[in-house]
């Protein structure tokens, strides 16, 4: 009855803290959070992208 305690159970959202102490975390986890710091790393370049062309049309605008 245990097992499916726990398949009930939510799963805890995968978050990392930069400069978190890994020492207790396994290889699998770790993969995890390369995996999630990826995805962020995707997020934050496709952000950047959209604020340069924003500022790149302002610039042609305003003819800076």
């Amino acid at each position: 009855m245990a097992i499916a305690d726990e398949d009930e159970r939510p799963k805890r959202k995968l978050t990392h803290d930069i400069g978190q102490d890994l020492a207790l975390l396994s290889v699998a986890e770790i993969d995890e959070r390369i995996g999630l710091l990826r995805e962020e790393i995707t997020r934050l370049e496709a952000a950047r992208a959209s604020k340069q062309a924003s500022r790149s049309a302002a610039d042609l605008f305003f003819k800076r």
